[in-house]
């Protein structure tokens, strides 16, 4: 991997470490291209950190990127591919980071078998999680640089799910905004309590059936679980969660999915857009049109 700077005139004079800190580069990948890689300044090897640094001056940092998860070959749908980025659309049944060293069936496992096939040495970088049953749109970074960009703040990237939520609603939009914390004596469910850190979600009604609605919806924020709890907090549970709600016998898992994402290219700069379709297990409402 590699990244390469401009230096403008007012950061003439500026020492090369604190000029490539400045410029979104972690302190843990820094380190890594000091000790593993290789640094250069207008195409001459630099060594010294210390070295000040011109207006006009051509930086250039290039480093292998290493990781220490297993390959799995396990089919993977890739949206988008570039030597910075993979997305991913991820399917049910499936969670993204190992939870034991003996699962090696997950997300990064199959993306880590992908690359490896292709012959591309590259890191595994979720830039977010889904969880096991909501399928859609991921994307990961190749790099821990290209990772430490896109995670700066929660609004880097812009996100819209749809999803299957039961009852019917009396407003064809709204906003959810209350705070989530782990719930008492669980280790997976989470609710809506004061002591909560903040969170907002928006939806809006797209089709109303008899008994359940399709939405979409935005996040503000990114708390584990934060749809299923905010719909379950406004009485309107996603079909199919026996989490937060019930089971349903028109699909096995709660029925949402990650299927829009825009954000700005950390790379190019370019503005990006992409879109994941709704899957078949979900499709069932199309019958059930009031």
């Amino acid at each position: 991997m590699n990244f390469t700077f401009i230096v403008p005139e007012d950061h003439d004079g500026q020492r090369l470490s604190d000029f490539i800190r400045g410029r979104g580069v972690s302190a843990r990948l820094w380190k890594k291209v000091k000790w593993q890689g290789t640094v250069c300044i207008n195409g001459e090897p630099c060594h010294h950190a210390k070295t000040r640094l011109h207006a006009g001056d051509k930086v250039t940092a290039s480093w292998e990127e290493e990781n220490d998860i297993v390959p799995a070959h396990i089919p993977i749908s890739v949206i988008y591919e570039d030597e910075w980025l993979l997305l991913v659309n991820k399917g049910p049944h499936m969670i993204i980071h190992p939870t034991s060293k003996e699962h090696y069936d997950t997300l990064v496992n199959a993306v880590a078998g992908y690359l490896e096939a292709k012959g591309e040495a590259a890191g595994v970088h979720p830039i977010y999680r889904l969880d096991r049953n909501t399928t859609g749109l991921v994307l990961v970074a190749k790099s821990s640089k290209v990772q430490h960009d896109l995670s700066k703040s929660h609004d880097r990237i812009y996100r819209e799910y749809v999803a299957l939520a039961s009852g019917v609603f009396p407003m064809k939009e709204g906003t959810v905004e209350a705070p989530i914390g782990r719930k008492d004596g669980s280790i997976i469910e989470w609710t809506v309590r004061p002591e909560g850190k903040p969170a907002r979600t928006d939806y809006r009604v797209l089709q109303q059936m008899e008994d359940f609605a399709l939405l979409r919806l935005h996040l503000h924020t990114g708390r584990t679980h934060q749809i299923r709890v905010h719909m379950a907090y406004i009485h309107h549970p996603l079909l199919g969660d026996d989490l937060y709600g019930t089971a349903d016998s028109r699909i096995d898992r709660q029925a949402l999915h990650a299927e829009m994402i825009r954000f700005i290219h950390p790379e190019t700069g370019e503005e990006m857009e992409f879109h994941a379709p709704i899957p078949a297990d979900m499709l069932f409402w199309k019958g059930d049109k009031t």
